[in-house]
């Protein structure tokens, strides 16, 4: 039997694009109606509404390197008045102050300059099915950044701090403990161990981070985040 070719088709996508530039909006309007994908509107920054926008019925906004105070407080605004509609920053840097300031106004795709024609589709395909799209680069970016927002947040230990007062597991544990109000001899029985053990670990605790007294020990702990907050 001859082989079948199956044809892949894909759903519409409407997109609005912004560009500042002509020579770079026409030759993208007609690359992206040939990978059918409907442009239901094309201006540049300046010429931009939001009742454009929302009239339109696009899914996806495409802007073109919105890194401008004008651009970027369209970004805002827009995000705001019309949730429902996606947004795509494509000709980027790879600069991570960029692409955070960008992912905290809410875009879901970011789009380097020298991308190609077919990244450049793929992301907006993506983005419509729902998925965020950003460079492998400063998609660990993202990562590091909720590392340590978790890390301050229910106060999961690094390494790296750990090892700058020298506190081992169980200097911890009994820290915790100290942090939760109990006495010698409870932190004693909750560890098994004896009170005169629990008393040196507290001492060498106290000396390790430079405290007066058990309590200012546990906040020093607590504020470099090996501690849950209180």
């Amino acid at each position: 039997m001859g082989k079948i070719d199956v044809e892949v088709r894909f759903p519409t996508i409407n997109v609005y694009l912004v560009a500042e530039h002509r020579l770079l909006r026409e030759p993208l309007v007609r690359l992206l109606q040939k990978r059918e994908i409907c442009v239901v509107g094309a201006s540049r920054y300046l010429e931009l509404t939001a009742e454009q926008i929302a009239t339109s019925q696009c899914e996806i906004l495409l802007l073109d390197s919105p890194t401008t105070y004008h651009a970027l407080s369209l970004v805002d605004g827009l995000l705001e008045e019309t949730p429902h509609i996606k947004v795509v920053a494509f000709g980027m840097d790879e600069d991570p102050a960029s692409f955070l300031r960008l992912v905290s106004s809410g875009i879901s795709g970011y789009v380097l300059k020298d991308a190609s024609a077919r990244e450049m589709v793929e992301a907006i395909r993506g983005v419509a099915q729902g998925e965020a799209i950003c460079p492998p680069k400063l998609c660990k970016l993202l990562f590091e950044l909720v590392t340590r927002e978790l890390r301050s947040k229910i106060g999961i230990s690094s390494r790296q701090d750990s090892v700058k007062f020298g506190l081992t597991h169980r200097q911890r544990e009994l820290a915790a403990l100290v942090a939760k109000g109990l006495s010698n001899k409870e932190i004693a029985t909750n560890l098994n161990l004896s009170e005169f053990t629990v008393k040196n670990h507290i001492h060498r605790i106290m000396r390790q981070v430079e405290a007066e007294n058990r309590y200012e020990a546990v906040d020093v702990i607590r504020a470099n985040g090996l501690l849950p907050s209180a």
